[in-house]
């Protein structure tokens, strides 16, 4: 069986649904689309009738790439209020050789969750960090091992529900099912992991369009998280405050004349706007540059600040991401304010080329390890879906006079 999973991340700037396939451990991005945010405020539905033609037109313009209709996502939500607690579940095994399964190692996961909740929290995901079998032997994994009793040492991470039910609601009002919850944290840092971060502590930074969140991960697992109300937008309005201009060609500005430095900012280097008053402004890329730095440099430092309130230890590697992070010499920038090891995230994925793609790639890449963990397969597309997406039902009809039908003849004839 196929496994394609659609992943969706709605976002203050924008809403985007990936639907990609994992062929030999390998992520290949079958489609991607993204529509400009409405009705959410700083990570959150503040408009519901304002979000769903917005949800409608970005899951249209999956499906019409695809041919398909997408009915499931795994869903990537705010990392506001993010509670992780540890604790420990067990599981007697029951069948007669003994033999750990997958199912014994659910239950144990279970176990470890039974009671802990708050009924105001939902349970996004159990994290095992340690196994043990008959109350004295450690395993790195317990499948398939022999034993009478396994137990099992979890993370537990949830958000209120208050953060996640709009969300699910909206998309039920459109017919989409959410298929599993994962905080941007998490999808962040699947995105970026590589196997020194999983033995280390370190953090994610991802600098979103109204947020930037900070998480610490400790050996791959999420220990905490926060998040602060600045993002790129923020430039936007900084930009737009100075020039008398509109938000949106301040965003153009940004993007397409803006640097995260002046530092090898070009003051030749100029576009003319009208501002709201009329009149024709001159803009040059370093002074511009320098109203980005000011800000993003802000951003970073109270990312700084809050990595050292998260944690007291000292940290490995710090990985920035988020959209913002595309702008140009921002590597420079990132240089001054870490002067330790820092990491500039790379999404690297044919179709998706761009760090906005962070939370959504991984966000498919998480929810892919937690089917290996329960040893589950799954396909957003039933069998015979599967058949159209790969095209065994059509025919090529080919016309006879075109330039392709005289090859055919030419090849098949003869």
């Amino acid at each position: 069986m196929r496994k394609i999973i659609a992943s969706l991340d709605i976002g203050s700037s924008g809403v985007k649904l990936i639907v990609g396939e994992f062929i030999k451990n390998s992520l290949n991005v079958l489609c991607a689309s993204e529509v400009q945010s409405k009705g959410i405020k700083k990570g959150l539905i503040s408009s519901i009738n304002d979000l769903i033609p917005v949800l409608k037109e970005v899951f249209h313009k999956s499906e019409e790439m695809l041919g398909l209709p997408i009915k499931e996502v795994v869903l990537a939500v705010p990392a506001y209020y993010t509670e992780v607690v540890s604790s420990v579940g067990s599981s007697t095994i029951t069948n007669e050789d003994k033999v750990i399964g997958h199912q014994d190692l659910i239950r144990a996961m279970q176990g470890a969750s039974y009671n802990k909740i708050d009924e105001s929290l939902d349970l996004i995901s159990i994290i095992p960090t340690r196994y043990k079998i008959n109350d004295d032997e450690i395993v790195k994994n317990p499948i398939n091992m022999i034993g009478n009793k396994l137990t099992v040492k979890a993370v537990l991470i949830t958000v209120p529900k208050a953060n996640i039910n709009p969300f699910i609601s909206a998309l039920e009002k459109i017919g989409v099912k959410v298929l599993d919850v994962v905080t941007t944290s998490l999808g962040d840092f699947e995105a970026n992991r590589n196997k020194e971060m999983l033995g280390t502590l370190g953090a994610v930074i991802n600098i979103g369009g109204e947020t930037t969140t900070v998480s610490i991960f400790n050996k791959g697992i999420l220990m905490k998280s926060e998040v602060i109300e600045l993002g790129g937008t923020s430039i936007d309005n900084d930009i737009a405050y100075i020039y008398k201009i509109t938000k949106k060609d301040a965003r153009d500005l940004k993007i397409n004349l803006g640097l995260a430095t002046p530092d090898m900012a070009n003051a030749n280097e100029r576009v003319s706007i009208t501002d709201r008053l009329g009149d024709t402004i001159v803009i040059n890329q370093k002074d511009l540059s320098e109203i980005i730095e000011s800000r993003l440099e802000e951003i970073l430092e109270l990312s700084k600040k809050q990595i050292n309130l998260l944690t007291k230890k000292n940290i490995d590697y710090v990985v920035v991401t988020g959209g913002t992070t595309e702008l140009g010499d921002f590597n420079i920038l990132l240089d001054k304010v870490f002067t330790k090891s820092h990491i500039l995230g790379k999404i690297d994925i044919v179709g998706v080329r761009n760090n906005k793609f962070s939370t959504s790639i991984g966000t498919i890449k998480y929810y892919n390890g937690r089917l290996k963990l329960k040893n589950k397969e799954y396909s957003v597309f039933n069998l015979d879906e599967l058949e159209v997406l790969s095209g065994n039902h059509k025919k090529i009809n080919i016309n006879e006079n075109s330039i392709l039908g005289k090859l055919f003849g030419y090849f098949f004839d003869n």
